[in-house]
């Protein structure tokens, strides 16, 4: 399986309007519930005003378009990490899995990885 690195640092943070967001921007993901909005963003575009945030993530993504109907594919990633003491905050979209790791830990977790048999372009 396919790694491909991302090249920002990115943050992860909480807001309290989806009008906080600028949509304008290239990368982000954005989570709402009745409880919280969270939002990934690239570091340089976080929102002025946020309730939390945590700067200093990088991420990486899984290669392809993953079909729906395979299993275990962001299991095996996580316990690879777990495993060597490597935390992640995993997010989804239709198409593919994105793994944030902190920028401190993120050339070990690549490092980790390709020993474990995945290729990181």
């Amino acid at each position: 399986m396919e790694l491909k690195r991302i090249a920002h640092d990115l943050t992860v943070c909480k807001v309290r309007s989806a009008q906080e967001i600028d949509w304008s921007k290239a990368f982000y993901f954005v989570g709402k519930t009745e409880d919280e909005i969270s939002l990934v963003c690239i570091t340089e575009d976080t929102p002025v005003h946020t309730i939390a945030r945590e700067d200093g993530w990088r991420a990486f993504r899984i290669q392809g378009v993953l079909d729906f109907s395979l299993i275990g594919i962001l299991s095996k990633i996580s316990t690879i990490l777990a495993e060597n003491k490597i935390g992640l905050f995993a997010v989804s979209t239709y198409n593919t899995d994105y793994i944030l790791v902190k920028k401190e830990q993120f050339d070990a977790a690549l490092v980790t990885l390709e020993a474990a048999g995945y290729t990181v372009v």
